[in-house]
């Protein structure tokens, strides 16, 4: 039994093992497809007992602050709500269930241009089924994936047909989850988009298509961007469609664009409120990361950054813990957040938008890039923006799939699978015989 280190540098360790006697099989499959000789190691997730322990006892040990002046969100995420999160988090929630549900699918390392990645790879046992690769985004990871698995691999169980049958890989991205954390800058979604195409090349896929939505939008725009070869469209559920005269008036503060119709002044009305309110963690991050050292050494503060990720989300998660029946659960958040906790990840993770920003042109993240590539967009009603249909056409030349959905926040296939998977049959439908 070989051991793998994690991501920060041996501090904690997890066991690297052979998985079950179907995944043994469908690795040494691999190898052979795969081109060169580089290896694709099997993956098993083990945590010591002592980091849980040592992860309930700093929860109990949280310092509070006082609760904050006003009756709403409009100064952070609230206190009523951390407090509740931490009781759940150190008496109820149970990590070795998560745990088991990752270690239920084959997963994998390999090492891409020096940095070891992570990813599950569930192959369908239908025939011609289509490959596609997903990837998450930040406050994210594999996490949000897991409930897409099965409908998308075992169609058939899930009340669709054995023609949409998909094969699966869903890598962690650099600095994320298991995959390595890169110890120099370079690593943005131009390097992840031909990391990902070498993944899948490595797999031996000749055919595949992307989905993502955050960074896992950006990084399947680019590669269609780059369109290696093999790729056939994508699929997304935070598009980036903005024209260019709202993202001035968004950069420059001011009003909306005369002409809007209904659903345009919707979406401009999430843009603008982001904008003015919720972009603190973006720009920390994309300027001082390495300052962030209090949620590397708090899981309390680690699970308030997270949270703070955009309003609705925030509000959502925030009637779960209030006992509200919601899209997610509380085990659902705190399956994520300990993820980030235990692969100390925090910091690694928050350089993706530092390297983004220093090292590739500037542009607004939701600024439509050009994609030339077949597209299908999902526009959820309360992402941070719901993407117009009108926008979408003038950004995507190949719009083959456009749908838009009255319920959902930014973690479609986490919160919204059944909606998620639907869209996805259908956007790839007329491409599975290109």
């Amino acid at each position: 039994m070989d051991t793998i280190k994690t991501p920060d540098e041996g501090r904690r360790s997890f066991l690297a093992a052979s998985v079950a006697a179907g995944a043994v099989s469908l690795l040494s499959t691999q190898m052979t497809a795969a081109a060169g000789d580089t290896p694709i190691r099997p993956f098993r997730v083990d945590v010591p007992e002592a980091d849980l322990a040592d992860l309930r006892k700093r929860i109990a040990a949280t310092k509070w602050p006082e609760r904050e002046q006003v009756a709403d969100a409009t100064q952070g995420v609230q206190l009523a709500t951390m407090q509740k999160l931490a009781q759940y988090w150190a008496n109820e929630h149970d990590w070795r269930k998560c745990e088991a549900k990752i270690n239920a699918v084959p997963n994998f390392i390999t090492e891409i241009d020096g940095l070891d990645i992570h990813f599950i790879h569930v192959r369908s046992k239908h025939e011609n089924a289509l490959p596609m690769i997903v990837t998450h985004g930040w406050p994210g990871s594999i996490i949000e994936q897991m409930k897409i698995i099965d409908p998308l691999t075992n169609p058939t169980a899930h009340g669709g047909a054995a023609a949409d049958a998909f094969h699966l890989v869903i890598p962690s991205l650099p600095g994320y989850g298991f995959s390595g954390k890169p110890t120099a800058p370079g690593w943005n979604p131009v390097s992840i988009a031909k990391a990902w195409a070498t993944l899948m090349q490595r797999l031996g896929y000749t055919k595949y298509v992307a989905q993502g939505g955050d960074w896992g939008n950006a990084v399947s725009e680019v590669m269609a961007l780059q369109q290696p070869p093999g790729l056939l469209g994508i699929h997304t559920n935070m598009a980036a469609t903005v024209p260019p005269d709202v993202s001035k008036a968004l950069s420059a503060g001011g009003p909306p664009p005369a002409g809007l119709s209904p659903e345009e002044k919707y979406a401009w009305d999430g843009l603008d409120d982001f904008y003015k309110n919720g972009l603190g963690y973006a720009n920390e991050m994309a300027l001082r990361p390495q300052t962030l050292y209090g949620i590397v050494d708090s899981p309390v503060g680690l699970a308030g950054w997270i949270l703070d990720h955009d309003i609705r989300s925030y509000q959502m998660i925030a009637r779960v813990f209030d006992g509200k029946a919601e899209g997610l659960s509380r085990d659902d958040v705190l399956d994520n957040i300990t993820l980030y906790w235990l692969t100390n990840t925090a910091i690694s993770s928050a350089r993706l938008y530092w390297d983004t920003k220093h090292n590739l042109p500037a542009g607004g993240f939701f600024d439509a890039r050009g994609v030339k590539l077949p597209v299908g967009v999902s526009a959820f009603a309360e992402e941070i923006y719901q993407a117009p249909k009108s926008w979408a056409e003038k950004a995507y030349v190949k719009l083959i799939h456009y749908s838009n959905h009255p319920k959902g926040t930014h973690f479609a296939a986490w919160e919204q699978p059944a909606l998620f998977v639907s869209d996805v049959r259908a956007t790839f439908k007329s491409l599975r015989s290109v």
